[in-house]
């Protein structure tokens, strides 16, 4: 998108439930666990309390760290001189400045069809991996947008595996 200091692009992984949502499905879980182990406890089996309490903890563990990773952000902002990238969870928490003039987009070409491609900014010794969360389309649209931003593409093909695939 445009911006007073050149283009602006923000990079977010996918996210199919915001936090609510996945409160919502938890809480579902939650309620037919507790029916469940309610029902084994009254047949007599109680020690499958704990065993559904440690089962709903670890969901909730797993469900917040997928939610928080799904938070992260990219910042990308071409001006004329330089390149900007911020990352960061909620704020701004690692930030660079690339010379535009200098810096390239490296593409190492992923070793299985199904994967993306991953992307790198470089420039002399700094290395600002991109996107690391995109799909394949998503990629593919960032790369677009980038040559078409005049950022110089480096396309790297993976070296080639000696000896037997399993």
């Amino acid at each position: 998108m445009p911006h007073p200091d050149g283009f602006r692009v923000l990079l977010t992984p996918n996210r199919s439930l915001n936090w609510h949502g996945n409160v919502r499905v938890w809480l579902c879980l939650f309620a037919v666990s507790a029916v469940i182990a309610t029902g084994f406890s009254l047949a007599g089996a109680w020690v499958i309390i704990p065993f559904a309490g440690l089962e709903l903890l670890a969901l909730a563990v797993a469900i917040y760290l997928t939610s928080r990773d799904c938070q992260r952000r990219e910042v990308l902002t071409i001006d004329d001189t330089d390149i900007h990238v911020e990352k960061g969870i909620q704020r701004k928490q690692a930030e660079w400045v690339l010379p535009r003039r200098y810096a390239r987009l490296r593409i190492d070409a992923p070793e299985h069809p199904f994967a993306p491609a991953k992307l790198a900014l470089t420039h002399r010794d700094t290395d600002v991996p991109l996107g690391q969360f995109l799909n394949i389309d998503d990629t593919a649209v960032l790369v677009d947008w980038l040559e078409s931003r005049g950022v110089v593409v480096e396309r790297k093909e993976p070296d080639p595996q000696i000896g037997l695939w399993f």
